[in-house]
């Protein structure tokens, strides 16, 4: 297994000012009590440099104002956590620093990493071009993306492959569907032609039943020793043709939240990497939840 639970670290949450921020404070503050873990909001900024010939304010100024929007910020997510969990620890983090670095810096004693879809400030465009990638592909700890509240009696969907990412998002959504007494859904795809346009092993001339036969007895393989360690925890599997996006996001629509390895080797090559990501952070209707495989650290 290459995904290890931090037993002490805390959730850790981006906050900008954004309404989708304080969202995604509020799950973390969920998960937070579920997990027993304290939380940590933090918001970063960067001091913009300007070289024109006119009157403006001081750095020290600019910084100043930056730093007490920042502290506001803070205080509104910290707010609304604490009105609905009053005895949860919560810790406020300001920093001086690129936003995605400062993330990837906490990421590293952090249980989760917790992020909103749309943002105002110093996060803005998180989930639409590369800092989003940067951020779930050197990131230390989980990534979750927090788009809509989600049904409590929905399941928790994981996209799995038989890869090692893939094999630590299976041990983080088990973990998941335990915690919140959900059901849990394992899915698996095949296609003739993979998203990075490489052809799979499987000829065109194979017989499309024996495929997803094949398909099916190795992910029950692979469900096996997981169902034995969660035996509380109702899941089943599911065999499709197609593209994996497609089917994901399909599965989404009834979903609490959607668990995806950082690589794979099957149905799921580059989730990270291209076009397959930005779908699926920009597109899923739930919450998305992306496993690194910690050997790649």
């Amino acid at each position: 297994m290459t995904y290890r639970r931090r037993a002490t670290a805390p959730i850790v949450v981006g906050v900008d000012g954004s309404q989708s921020a304080v969202e995604a404070a509020l799950w973390a503050g969920d998960e937070a009590v579920r997990r027993q873990l304290p939380v940590t909001l933090i918001h970063a900024y960067v001091v913009p440099t300007v070289r024109v010939a006119i009157k403006l304010p001081t750095v020290g100024m600019v910084r100043d104002g930056l730093e007490s929007s920042g502290l506001a910020c803070l205080r509104e997510a910290e707010t609304a956590v604490s009105q609905r969990w009053p005895e949860l620890h919560i810790d406020t983090v300001i920093r001086e620093a690129e936003p995605v670095a400062a993330l990837i810096h906490e990421s590293a004693a952090a249980s989760l990493m917790v992020l909103g879809t749309r943002g105002l400030g110093g996060f803005t465009g998180m989930l639409i071009g590369s800092t989003a990638v940067a951020l779930a592909h050197h990131g230390h700890c989980p990534v979750v993306v927090v788009r809509g509240a989600g049904n409590t009696a929905d399941p928790v969907v994981v996209g799995v492959d038989g890869s090692p990412a893939s094999e630590a998002a299976l041990a983080f959504a088990f973990e998941e569907a335990f915690l919140r007494e959900a059901p849990l859904i394992a899915v698996r795809t095949w296609n003739a032609v993979l998203g990075d346009g490489s052809v799979r092993p499987h000829v065109l001339t194979a017989d499309p039943v024996a495929i997803a036969a094949d398909e099916r007895r190795a992910l029950e393989e692979q469900l096996s020793g997981w169902r034995e360690k969660y035996p509380d925890v109702a899941a089943k599997h599911i065999i499709r043709r197609g593209r994996p996006v497609r089917t994901l996001l399909e599965l989404g629509e009834h979903a609490q939240l959607l668990v995806v390895g950082s690589r794979g080797l099957d149905g799921f090559p580059g989730m990270l990497l291209g076009s397959t990501s930005q779908a699926l952070l920009a597109h899923a209707p739930c919450a998305v939840a992306v496993i690194r495989d910690e050997s790649e650290e």
